[in-house]
């Protein structure tokens, strides 16, 4: 039975405009958009709000939050996953690629992590299929090139697994996101409670291990990547050396590269930038890397994430558009450019055809307020 939502009197975000007028939804895609103020009968009156394209979360480290809520604690899985979902619904994320660090240490106790990649990505791919997810769930491999066991843990997946996104991860002390090594001691100590002297031995532990594995894991990460059909990203980039790397490898998004240099490296090499939310939003970087506002204000920011807290989205996209005076074009961040780049073409644009995706939002100032999610024309938030 066809099923109608008719959302009037609405500021639509388009691809490079906002406009009012309304959008007809039909058994769960976009059938039509019109312009006007009219509000006919039977429709929902929108009474100006923005009404743009559901958000695309490609890299989230949320599910882990839920799954381990404190130090020690293993919560259910199935409904950490269910939390984790309506948390993004409410955030106005209607698809998210949930990332999942692959490459685990073993052998050093230090290190603190050992492997789950397999086990999670199973339980995440069967409870989709049970349809009480609100919103879309896809697989982002995290390869960490640091660790003993990335080769095995890689082989664990292949294509039906669907995977749609491989990031290369090197969090080795010394370089890229930990380049200052203090910012490494910080996180270590604070999170574990290690001793100093302890410390200097776990770094040098970290040191040898990249250096023994760190080549070979980087090329079995790209092969999978090419394996599985999957969208290869970079991580941290710092230098223009590493993006040179990233551009042979094929990576076509770099995430959170933590310079300048960095930064205008990936946009010579056609490499799409992916800055975190959080960033922008508290206008720095936590772990002392560039801020993202600078680099918006440059106009070297091209996709949002929300990395370690989901309402920073939809944010962080509001607060690009007050930056750049467009909201079309800081709302494209965080849905047409994450879509284009990992090869979604039936989302991330209000337009006849594709998945209606949706949010409903006013803001103050810069500050969204959420007045509807829908996934596939079902309200979910």
């Amino acid at each position: 039975m066809t099923q109608d939502l008719l959302l009037a009197n609405a500021t639509l975000v388009l691809g490079d405009e906002t406009l009012r007028g309304q959008v007809l939804v039909r058994d769960g895609a976009i059938h039509d958009i019109t312009t006007g103020t009219t509000v006919p009968r039977g429709a929902v009156d929108c009474d100006g709000d923005f009404l743009a394209p559901g958000l695309i979360e490609l890299h989230t480290d949320n599910l882990e939050r839920h799954i381990a809520p404190r130090p020690g604690v293993d919560w259910p899985h199935q409904a950490a996953i269910v939390a984790h979902d309506a948390e993004l619904a409410s955030t106005g994320i209607t698809t998210v690629f949930d990332a999942i660090r692959v490459g685990s240490v073993l052998s050093n106790p230090s290190a603190g992590y050992g492997k789950y990649a397999r086990g999670i990505a199973d339980e995440i791919l069967a409870i989709r299929e049970t349809g009480i997810l609100k919103i879309r769930h896809h697989l982002h491999l995290r390869a960490e090139i640091c660790s003993e066991t990335l080769i095995e843990e890689l082989d664990e997946f292949g294509p039906s697994d669907r995977v749609g996104i491989v990031s290369l991860m090197d969090h080795t002390p010394g370089q890229r996101q930990y380049r200052d090594v203090s910012k490494f001691a910080a996180y270590v100590l604070g999170k574990n409670g290690m001793t100093q002297a302890k410390f200097e031995e776990y770094v040098r532990y970290l040191e040898g291990l990249q250096q023994r594995l760190g080549a070979r894991h980087e090329a079995a990460a790209v092969a999978a990547a090419s394996r599985f059909g999957a969208t290869l990203a970079s991580h941290d980039d710092t230098t223009a050396a590493q993006v040179a790397t990233s551009k042979v490898h094929g990576v076509r998004v770099a995430e959170f590269p933590t310079t300048q240099e960095a930064a205008e490296a990936c946009r010579a090499a056609g490499i799409a930038v992916i800055m975190g939310g959080p960033n922008l939003v508290r206008g720095g970087s936590h772990s002392g890397n560039i801020a993202a506002k600078s680099l918006a204000e440059q106009g070297l920011v091209d996709i949002l994430s929300s990395d370690y807290v989901p309402a920073s989205l939809l944010m962080g996209g509001v607060i690009l558009g007050a930056i750049w005076g467009n909201m079309a074009r800081g709302i494209a961040t965080v849905t047409a450019t994450p879509a284009d780049r990992v090869g979604l073409t039936d989302r991330g644009r209000l337009a006849p055809g594709l998945r209606a995706d949706l949010i409903r939002f006013r803001t103050s100032g810069t500050t969204p307020a959420l007045r509807g999610v829908w996934c596939d024309g079902r309200q979910v938030a």
